[in-house]
């Protein structure tokens, strides 16, 4: 079981919006598959434990994954009085991605990916995930060696800002005593009960 403010020791987040890890990689998988019309099998997250197969020297396919995860330097924490209670906590972050295209249609698909981007009915997946985009940068040639020979790739690096809400088991402050001091060395105890 958890941890909670009544018990002590570290406190991990009972939930975290919006999507993260393989759930966020699937969507910007199915974006990237959708504005540049790459079957979905063969727009990929650049890292995986067993990767596929290649394909074919005539196929367009992309290899994409987060290069940067970069949160503000500061969070903002508000606690919740509902219930038991909770803190939720706040940050803006912003992901830089870069989405690596091979085969002979490199060029337009990375152009056809960062124009899509641009068109506010293309947003809306992301934007309901609170994922925003913030540039995309120029499109430039790169070399790769692939089953030992050199192929052409286009790297299209974008940058998206997005907002992320945790939700840590902080619970209500029921009770509390103590007493106050003044610099005259006057003593005032006070007891606080929830009514």
């Amino acid at each position: 079981m958890a941890n909670t403010s009544a018990t002590g020791g570290p406190l991990v987040p009972s939930s975290t919006a919006p999507v993260e890890d393989d759930a966020f990689e699937d969507l910007i998988g199915n974006t990237i598959s959708g504005l540049t019309a790459i079957s979905r099998n063969l727009v990929r997250p650049r890292w995986q434990p067993k990767p596929p197969p290649m394909p074919k020297d005539d196929a367009s396919w992309c290899a994409f994954g987060i290069m940067e995860l970069d949160g503000d330097w500061s969070a903002h924490n508000r606690h919740v009085p509902d219930g038991d209670g909770h803190t939720e906590q706040t940050r803006h972050e912003t992901l830089t991605l870069l989405a690596s295209f091979y085969g002979p249609n490199g060029y337009s698909k990375a152009s056809q990916l960062r124009d899509g981007l641009w068109l506010p009915q293309n947003w809306e997946a992301l934007n309901g995930v609170g994922v925003a985009l913030l540039e995309c940068s120029r499109a430039r040639t790169a070399t790769d060696i692939l089953n030992e020979r050199f192929i052409r790739k286009v790297d299209l690096e974008m940058r998206f800002r997005r907002v992320t809400t945790r939700i840590y088991p902080i619970l209500n402050l029921l009770s509390a005593q103590g007493s106050f001091t003044t610099d005259a060395g006057h003593v005032q105890p006070f007891i606080v009960t929830e009514t």
